[in-house]
């Protein structure tokens, strides 16, 4: 084992207004997922996921503070290219303050058809969800799922979490699932997983 695995996680981005993150997660734990934001390892792996994925929009649902969207600035993806998606108001202004550009909707995330704007329909290129899915009856990930595939077709989404096996019962919900990375580098130890719809027929 590498000198490196043995280290302290890494703090996140000045961004993160830590202040703010904890008063929510104190609100409501299980909304926030993590009492801490991402690391900036886990941020920088999901970002260059996202650059590799295309040219077109990144959808970040559950943006909280952006630590995550900053890195995908730091990644060379423009801000016009972002629409973050927080349903905490509070957190929804910060993202506004903070990432001046990027279009900001303070909408459900399970909601997607009626909140995204129609000017962004067949140009969503990669998805990120931050939501713990994990912690959601499978009615709630279905809508999710569904809702993902209505604003961007046969994409699929990445899924940041703390589970070492799949967060989600990938088959039930119709999907495919792959392990993309994962990183000690983060408290916890976190993984990012990519969900694609099964090929019908």
């Amino acid at each position: 084992m590498s000198s490196s695995s043995l280290q302290r996680p890494e703090t996140a981005h000045p961004i993160a207004n830590l202040p703010l993150f904890f008063r929510r997660w104190m609100a409501d734990p299980l909304q926030m997922g993590s009492i801490v934001p991402s690391s900036r390892t886990l941020s920088s792996r999901i970002a260059n996921l996202a650059a590799a994925d295309g040219d077109g929009v990144v959808l970040e649902i559950g943006a909280g503070t952006g630590v995550i969207s900053r890195a995908m600035l730091e990644a060379g993806i423009a801000p016009e290219r972002l629409v973050l998606v927080e349903i905490v108001p509070d957190m929804a202004e910060h993202l506004r303050e903070s990432l001046p550009g990027a279009t900001v909707l303070c909408a459900d995330a399970f909601a997607l058809p009626q909140h995204l704007p129609e000017r962004f329909a067949g140009r969503v290129s990669s998805v990120i969800c931050g939501i713990p899915l994990v912690l959601l009856p499978i009615e709630r990930q279905r809508l999710f799922v569904e809702g993902v595939e209505h604003v961007a077709p046969g994409l699929g989404f990445l899924l940041y979490t703390y589970c070492i096996t799949s967060p989600l019962p990938y088959r039930k919900l119709g999907l495919s699932a792959k392990r993309e990375t994962w990183t000690p580098k983060n408290f916890p130890p976190a993984s990012v997983w990519r969900y694609r719809p099964l090929q019908q027929g």
